[in-house]
């Protein structure tokens, strides 16, 4: 349930194989690029990313939201208020913390989310040897056929298949 008003994930019921219901994901900023908890920190990660000048246009636009979903993320009970307008019934007493995952969200120059995959071959003697995709802009795109079949046209293109 996303909110058209914030280029973020919004409010999340994720069924799962075996029956389970995950409440999320959320997305919030990561202090480590393959931090997984709050605790994963990275000082020149984080230097980076707060430096960058589309992190902090973007921070100074959504201030009060990314705070709020930083809460949210901390604290399972209000996780819950939140699902609660969607599922009266769902107490805090029905929820346990799931695991956490990174996703790396492209951002430009002026804070806007890049909303497609960016594709390049990267720099150097290899650069025309490979292609890079990324920015998955959603968990689901990975295993999109859709999105396989325009990685391998693109691969196609590049490599001359």
């Amino acid at each position: 349930v996303p909110d058209p008003r914030f280029p973020f994930l919004g409010v999340h019921f994720t069924p799962r194989m075996n029956g389970d219901v995950w409440l999320g994901p959320n997305a919030v900023l990561a202090y480590k690029r393959e931090g997984y908890s709050y605790f994963d920190i990275s000082l020149k990660d984080l230097w980076e990313s707060l430096t960058f000048s589309g992190m902090q246009r973007l921070m100074f636009k959504y201030m009060t939201f990314g705070a709020t979903e930083m809460y949210r993320g901390v604290f399972a009970g209000a996780q819950v208020r939140q699902l609660q307008r969607f599922m009266p019934d769902l107490k805090r007493s029905d929820i346990i913390r799931g695991p956490a995952g990174v996703r790396a969200q492209a951002l430009d120059a002026q804070g806007n989310l890049v909303d497609d995959f960016v594709f390049d071959g990267g720099e150097g003697a290899l650069g025309s040897r490979v292609l890079h995709v990324r920015n998955a802009p959603s968990p689901a795109a990975t295993s999109s056929l859709a999105i396989a079949q325009m990685i391998a046209e693109t691969a196609t293109q590049k490599f001359g298949l």
